[in-house]
């Protein structure tokens, strides 16, 4: 069985790419398979880090016979927040984190999950909103693990799952 143990961001001429949204990103160890190679053929391999992590789009998980898969992010329905300024946006990212909402900052927007609470929240303090479809790529969080303090709320339309992020959901899709 191929085992990837290690995860780089320095190769060239990936064996082949696994496809994942952000939540089945964020692993430590599972089986995984890459999405279709143009053969129709995948690569089936355990994914066997030391820590927990959220893979990033762009990451190389690399094979212990030497090749790499590249991971990419799965565009996800996701609402793209923007204050009236700087200083209105940073009151909206105060709110969000309060929340405990994974988020993804950019200088001018904030990217969460799409929730309907959260929405209309968000709509009466004046932000501007959109639906979105996009990787997501939350911030890190405080206590060291890129979701240390990643804990969804009962507003809506989550995607319920425990903490302990080693769960088998998310396999590469076979995307053609």
């Amino acid at each position: 069985m191929l085992t990837a143990t290690s995860v780089t961001r320095q190769f060239r001429d990936p064996a082949a790419t696994i496809t994942l949204d952000e939540t089945a990103r964020h692993r430590r160890r599972m089986m995984m398979t890459s999405d279709r190679l143009p053969s129709g053929a995948t690569i089936s391999f355990l994914l066997d880090l030391p820590a927990a992590r959220l893979l990033r789009h762009g990451d190389g998980l690399v094979l212990d016979d030497g090749r790499v898969i590249e991971v990419c992010a799965e565009p996800e329905p996701l609402i793209e927040v923007r204050g009236r300024d700087a200083a209105h946006l940073l009151a909206l990212a105060w709110q969000i984190g309060n929340r405990h909402l994974a988020a993804e900052i950019a200088a001018e927007t904030i990217r969460i999950r799409r929730d309907h609470v959260i929405r209309a929240m968000l709509m009466g303090l004046g932000a501007t909103v959109a639906d979105i479809e996009a990787p997501f790529d939350p911030e890190g969080g405080a206590y060291g693990g890129a979701h240390a303090g990643h804990h969804e709320h009962g507003h809506g339309d989550h995607d319920h799952h425990d903490h302990d992020h080693d769960h088998e959901r998310g396999h590469g899709h076979g995307h053609d």
